[in-house]
């Protein structure tokens, strides 16, 4: 956890007098240094606008988080079944795919990605490039300062840990009480989500959508995580982006395939399944 938050804790830093000058006052920016200002200061309005949103929920938002917490709760009741399954198959997974889930899904390489993503834009002034650099970085930041502190606060056992799924410690430093949410998923799928708003095609987009979910299922045959942690994780990866998204529609005059920012999830249960739909 405490490298984790150092890394994030450096992002912002490092950033601060940057943001404290003039960056959002520059409308249309020409130079690279007025673009890197005025992206910047929108990763840090973004990050604020998403922690801001719970607070304008009306009746459909709501509902819509009703229908998460109640579809996690579901997948909790089978955490036991659904891990030792996950668990005992993990050896007929190529281990080129597990080490790949391990290694993109750390924060240290998701900002490297992320960052060379942005500064691809950046050096060719590709204002949709830059927008895109920008949802990223400002979405990972968001939604990993989010999952560290659910962590701590839940306190809930890993796998590993051989206490059963129903086992939680609040604020127990060892890293075998932070299992709740997986960071490795909400890392990777929050760029998996971003990314497929370039393409209209619901194949690319499902495709990206499966290696985002790679890293998160990695951890699951490692036994670091539980099913639920992984899909609240997911839950926790769209609402953020969704919401910075909307936000940067206000910032530049690029968009994303001219599209409606408009998610559905529909939830549905039945005898010994659950299944979750994202209709986009």
């Amino acid at each position: 956890m405490k490298r984790y938050l150092l890394v994030h804790l450096l992002l912002l830093g490092s950033f601060q007098t940057i943001y404290s000058q003039d960056s959002l006052s520059i409308k249309n920016p020409d130079t690279r240094w007025e673009m890197f200002t005025y992206d910047i200061g929108n990763v840090f309005t973004g990050v604020g606008y998403s922690y801001a949103r719970p607070f304008h929920w009306q009746g459909k938002q709501w509902a819509h988080f009703g229908a998460v917490v109640g579809g996690t709760g579901l997948v909790y009741l089978a955490d036991d079944n659904t891990s030792r399954f996950i668990r005992n198959n993990r050896e007929s997974v190529p281990s080129w795919l597990r080490d790949y889930g391990e290694l993109y899904g750390s924060p240290e390489n998701n900002y490297i990605a992320t960052s060379g993503v942005y500064l691809a834009g950046l050096i060719t002034k590709n204002e949709k490039l830059r927008r895109t650099g920008v949802l990223l970085i400002s979405s990972a930041t968001s939604a990993g300062l989010l999952q560290q502190v659910l962590k701590s606060v839940v306190g809930r056992a890993r796998p590993l840990a051989n206490l059963g799924k129903d086992t939680f410690d609040p604020f127990n430093s060892s890293r075998n009480f932070h299992s709740f949410p997986s960071g490795h998923a909400l890392l990777a799928f929050t760029n998996a989500y971003a990314i497929a708003k370039q393409f209209k095609n619901p194949w690319v987009k499902a495709g990206i959508y499966t290696v985002g979910a790679i890293p998160g299922l990695s951890r699951i045959w490692d036994g670091q995580h539980w099913l639920s942690d992984f899909v609240f994780a997911l839950a926790i990866s769209v609402a953020t982006v969704e919401s910075i998204d909307r936000y940067l529609d206000r910032k530049y005059d690029e968009k994303y395939n001219n599209q409606q920012k408009m998610v559905s999830w529909n939830l549905n249960f039945g005898p010994g399944q659950v299944g979750l739909n994202i209709r986009f």
